[in-house]
């Protein structure tokens, strides 16, 4: 089952990247002038809006949660990024095989990420609803959003990394649940 989920890991991951990348054609890297906290901002709209349309059961804009989730990951690799660079207050645009290698850089270690603890949790993720994951990612931002009010400091838990890695896998494994419900239709 493991390989499984590596293959629709990078199913997943592909369908991610070429919207993002397609974006970055038509907006450049714009994106850089965010502060992560803006970031996580962006990323918790997304999840509330999921959690929202899940609860309603009924939505007014036509697009899903699909493209949400989709844009949840893509944030959350912007946020990883702009970790490790630092806000661009001029000189934003970065050349876009620079930021593809820099999406692959992360995504890989979010795969690392997932394989291991898929190893020792048995995928236990297959088991949950969507809902939960949904509910798991909006926990997950209230936390950074804490460390961020503290300065990104932390006495024992992990960091905002740590955490912007587990949203973009738990919506990772909501995206395949979502294509397997499609796929049962």
């Amino acid at each position: 089952m493991i390989n499984i989920t590596s293959q629709q890991f990078d199913s997943v991951i592909d369908d991610c990247k070429y919207i993002f990348l397609n974006k970055m054609k038509d907006y450049g890297t714009a994106w850089r002038i965010l502060r992560t906290p803006s970031l996580t901002d962006q990323i918790y709209i997304k999840a509330n809006r999921i959690r929202s349309i899940e609860d309603k059961g009924t939505q007014k804009v036509e697009e899903g949660v699909k493209p949400e989730f989709i844009g949840i990951i893509n944030y959350s690799v912007m946020a990883l990024i702009q970790l490790e660079l630092g806000v661009a207050e001029k000189n934003m645009e970065l050349p876009i095989d620079r930021v593809e290698s820099l999406y692959n850089k992360y995504v890989a270690e979010a795969k690392n990420l997932m394989e291991a603890k898929n190893h020792d949790y048995g995928e236990a993720w297959r088991n949950m609803r969507i809902s939960s994951l949904t509910d798991i990612i909006l926990m997950k931002l209230l936390r950074i959003k804490q460390i961020e009010d503290h300065d990104g400091k932390t006495n024992i838990s992990e960091g905002l990394d740590a955490n912007y890695y587990d949203i973009l896998n738990y919506s990772i494994f909501a995206m395949i649940k979502l294509k397997e419900l499609e796929s049962k239709k």
